[in-house]
């Protein structure tokens, strides 16, 4: 597949995607982004654009609801490419936080899916989405320090607002491992899964998810991602505008006639 293929609007680049495939679904209304670098995925400083220009343009299309970064082989991704680092430009390195934090502002829900390592960019850009789902095989590390470095894209920023600054300084400062079921005890992971059961368990939160309103799903998103930093009482002020809005839509109307009809409401989006 070549990036021009996935036809978003603002698309200038026509080179063949690096180190991964994209799958679309119309009839699931799913896309896949699939890391296929074996045997490790590493993430190049190229391919950390075009993820960021991939999930723009799955962004824009129509057809898709949900989309799902996972990997093909043992694992997730041993983390980037390291002589890259030493070969990029300032410029290009300032903006690896904004291509790898594209999952986040997706507007649609983006489920990351690993087993084995997910290290370093592959932990940080799994981070970045509103899901993930691990196994007991799963190991997520930031392995910076052993490098003189520390995480650039991130990861220790997200990492704290989710366990604290404690276990973030021990997970940051020693390049410690933790497990896919400590991820889960932790907050981190959203499910923990047998390793033979990770396919199926993406499959149905892709299908729980398109089950939902996808004006209700953005509206969500986007106001906890918003509201993430907010004081108490302004979350709770925008929290109550979005709710206003949403009782104006086709989808709100459709939820409570299918409620009072007891039957599967069909959500369109308007």
């Amino acid at each position: 597949m070549q990036l021009n293929d996935l036809k978003h609007p603002a698309l200038t680049l026509s080179a063949t995607l690096d180190g991964y495939r994209v799958e679309i679904d119309p009839a699931r209304q799913r896309a896949d982004i699939i890391l296929n670098r074996p045997p490790f995925n590493v993430i190049s400083m190229t391919q950390r654009e075009q993820l960021r220009i991939t999930f723009e343009a799955l962004d824009a299309n129509d057809d898709v609801r949900v989309i799902v970064l996972r990997a093909e082989g043992e694992h997730f991704s041993s983390g980037g490419n390291i002589s890259g680092f030493l070969e990029a430009s300032p410029e290009h390195v300032s903006k690896l936080a904004w291509n790898v934090a594209a999952p986040a502002r997706c507007s649609k829900p983006v489920i990351a899916a690993g087993r084995g390592y997910c290290f370093g960019v592959g932990f940080e850009i799994s981070l970045a989405c509103d899901f993930r789902l691990v196994t007991p095989t799963t190991l997520y590390a930031l392995p910076e320090q052993k490098l003189g470095q520390i995480p650039g894209s991130g990861g220790s920023a997200r990492l704290q607002k989710m366990v604290g600054i404690t276990r973030t300084k021990d997970i940051v400062m020693r390049s410690r491992r933790i497990s896919g079921a400590q991820a889960y005890d932790w907050g981190v992971a959203t499910e923990c899964v047998p390793d033979q059961e990770l396919e199926a368990a993406t499959d149905a939160l892709v299908e729980e998810l398109r089950g939902f309103s996808p004006l209700a799903q953005r509206t969500a998103k986007k106001l906890l991602n918003d509201t993430e930093d907010s004081p108490l009482s302004i979350a709770i002020e925008l929290e109550g505008h979005c709710y206003s809005r949403l009782r104006s839509s086709n989808d709100f109307r459709e939820g409570v006639e299918a409620f009072h009809d007891k039957r599967r409401a069909r959500f369109n989006g308007t």
